[in-house]
């Protein structure tokens, strides 16, 4: 019994410290630094902040473009085009 008193308190494991507390190598700690690496509201904030601006340019440009009488089209070889809206009088 007082083997297994002595081998957790050895041990700095914390709850939800998950693959962290995990023996493993070095390459597989730096291949998979994400697992490793302890969250960052601050860092987390500014690249979703960066993402929903980029977002939200691209749907701004969209819209700036089919007010301007402007569709997207799929060309020949498969890529979208935006070309502007004809008439059948044209």
């Amino acid at each position: 019994m007082s083997d297994k008193t002595n081998s957790n308190s050895n041990n700095k494991e914390k709850p939800g410290d998950g693959l962290r507390s995990m023996r493993s190598t070095t390459a597989f700690r730096v291949i998979n630094f994400e697992l490793y690496a302890k969250p960052n509201i601050v860092i987390m904030s500014v690249g979703a902040t960066c993402f929903a601006l980029a977002v939200g340019y691209i749907a701004y440009m969209r819209t700036k473009y089919e007010s301007m009488g402007y569709y997207s089209a799929v060309d020949k070889d498969g890529t979208e085009v935006f070309e502007k809206k004809k008439s059948k009088w044209d």
